[in-house]
């Protein structure tokens, strides 16, 4: 995530008014309080009951008799990319298990169907948890092993295998091969096909489905699946109704914190600090979009739009001697701590402290306060991290690549996001949960690697500008005597392999419940959106606020 940044500034201090500080000139927030008009904001009732009405229509027909499963499972998908899965999750469970039963043995999927078909039964089981075999697919290949040229022809069989292909785990070779083959005649084609046809291959080729996040695939493939002339009506009518209200309760959330943002002040008493809640509110719509985690969704905006100033202090504003105080005010999780800090830390603190009473008093209600001591834990380490790389920076010292990420993982900030993320899920979220939680298991250290690796890559040479930590890039170059270029295609060979591991986690039987460990995936997929072409959180005047338009400001017209 590394929420790094800060802009020019006389100190918030008198006492520290002289000293010379680092400065990057961020642009200010892009919505001031344009969202406080939602905060008294309520969803239509009639709204509520077009919708129970046509999700039992729709329900019906996901759980009519069928001789022919690949309708079921064509239907599940559109569901699926439509966003209204979260209303069929029983039922979409139960048809998978029933074509996992009568159609797959030892792994092998027996139904004799199209590369199309194919491709979606093995993604959709597989998404599910199911350890189905990739060698289905080696009937489409020659007698040399190649995927047959005759496939070229079948865009569309070819996109469903592409999209297939990004839930490949390790050792999988005919995976490998067939995301090269796809991937090729993808690009290839593109300039060749139909306007509607060349839009979607365009768009799977940048956003494939795994990696895409729920609500920016639901309001793409809205008017997609609207083209579609075998389209299912109801489908449709509940997904864009669906969409439009849960945009209303979105909209009065961002409401609700942007009040509580501007009473905070920051952007007066701590102006250094990147403004960013409404992107950070963004940041976790894109973990969990569901009604029942509105509570979750508050919280960690709060939490994640505060830890994003405290990175601003450490890697810009604050000195290494100020940058002590506060870690160890932190450490000792006191109130008392502010009277040791300059000004500005003080009005930090305090939030820091406020919120964590907020998130205190709501477990209590639940009966989970045991998460809180987790939640303050990571939030410790993650200080804690901040100041190792300010040590590091203070010394001109470049750590090896290893010495880097043992540190550079937790500063990244998805330890502490996933925690907090996992108080606001209610009862699913156990102590034992938070136990495993903190043991770094695998699927949460591959998402911290390509959180902190995507950053470092895209982040890199500003950052070095303007003076800052060795990234990742640094650390590969001067570790293994390489050129740049070559450490960034090393780095994204890791995260390559850190989606491997994600994919790996999914399979059953998993560790924790599926729901938590979609939260961690869309974690992983948050930073795939933001920081595939550069650091759009911190420069979200682009792609950013189209994103934050299309989910929060427009709804769908029907």
């Amino acid at each position: 995530m590394s929420l790094s940044a800060s802009s020019n500034v006389t100190s918030a201090h008198n006492s520290v008014s002289d000293i010379s500080r680092r400065s990057a000139d961020y642009h200010p927030s892009i919505w001031g309080d344009y969202f406080l008009q939602y905060a008294s904001q309520s969803m239509e009732v009639d709204l509520k009951e077009q919708i129970n009405i046509l999700t039992e229509e729709v329900r019906k027909k996901l759980m009519a008799a069928s001789e022919k499963p690949i309708e079921k499972l064509k239907l599940i998908d559109s569901i699926q990319r439509l966003g209204v899965f979260y209303h069929f999750e029983r039922e979409i469970d139960e048809v998978l298990q029933h074509v996992h039963k009568n159609f797959v043995h030892d792994g092998i999927i027996t139904l004799n169907e199209d590369l199309h078909s194919l491709a979606l039964i093995f993604r959709l089981l597989r998404q599910q948890g199911y350890g189905i075999s990739s060698d289905v697919f080696n009937k489409f290949k020659d007698a040399q092993g190649k995927f047959r040229e005759r496939l070229t022809t079948d865009i569309e069989g070819i996109l469903s295998l592409y999209e297939a292909t990004h839930l490949r785990v390790h050792g999988e070779k005919t995976l490998e091969e067939a995301l090269a083959f796809t991937s090729a005649q993808l690009e290839f084609m593109a300039s060749k096909l139909s306007p509607s046809l060349a839009a979607k291959v365009s768009h799977s080729l940048m956003w494939p489905l795994r990696k895409s996040l729920p609500r920016l695939e639901a309001w793409h493939y809205i008017s997609a699946y609207q083209e579609d002339p075998s389209h299912d009506e109801t489908l449709l009518t509940l997904a864009k109704i669906d969409f439009n209200a849960l945009q209303k309760q979105h909209q009065k959330e961002l409401g609700i914190l942007t009040k509580w943002w501007k009473d905070l002040d920051f952007a007066t008493k701590l102006p250094f600090a990147r403004n960013r809640m409404v992107e950070c509110y963004f940041w976790i719509l894109g973990v969990y979009f569901e009604p029942s985690y509105s509570l979750g969704r508050m919280i960690t905006t709060k939490v994640i739009t505060l830890t994003s100033v405290i990175d601003d202090i450490y890697d810009v504003y604050g000195t290494f001697e100020e940058l002590q105080l506060f870690t160890n005010a932190i450490e000792r999780w006191d109130v008392s701590c502010m009277d040791f800090l300059p000004e500005y830390m003080r009005i930090c603190y305090q939030a820091v402290l406020d919120v964590f009473e907020e998130i205190e008093q709501e477990m209590t209600t639940e009966g989970r306060i045991f998460c809180v001591n987790y939640a303050k834990d990571e939030m410790i380490k993650q200080v804690q991290a901040y100041f190792a790389e300010a040590k590091w920076y203070n010394t001109n010292y470049t750590p090896t690549l290893e010495e880097y990420l043992d540190v550079a993982l937790a500063s990244s900030g998805y330890r502490l996001v996933t925690a907090i993320s996992f108080v606001g899920m209610g009862p699913i979220a156990t102590e034992d949960v938070f136990q495993w939680l903190s043991s770094n298991p695998k699927i949460v250290r591959a998402s911290t690697i390509v959180a902190r690796l995507m950053d470092d890559i895209v982040s890199n040479d500003l950052e070095q500008e303007r003076g800052h930590v060795s990234s990742a890039v640094q650390c590969y170059m001067k570790e293994h005597g390489v050129q740049k270029q070559d450490a960034i295609d090393e780095l994204k060979k890791q995260v390559t392999k850190a989606w491997k591991d994600v994919n790996e986690e999914f399979l059953d039987p998993t560790h924790v419940p599926k729901p938590l460990l979609m939260v961690v995936l869309n974690l992983t997929r948050v930073m795939d959106v933001l920081y595939k072409d550069g650091d759009c959180y911190t420069h979200s005047h682009g792609s950013t606020k189209n994103y934050i338009k299309a989910l929060l400001l427009n709804p769908v017209p029907y």
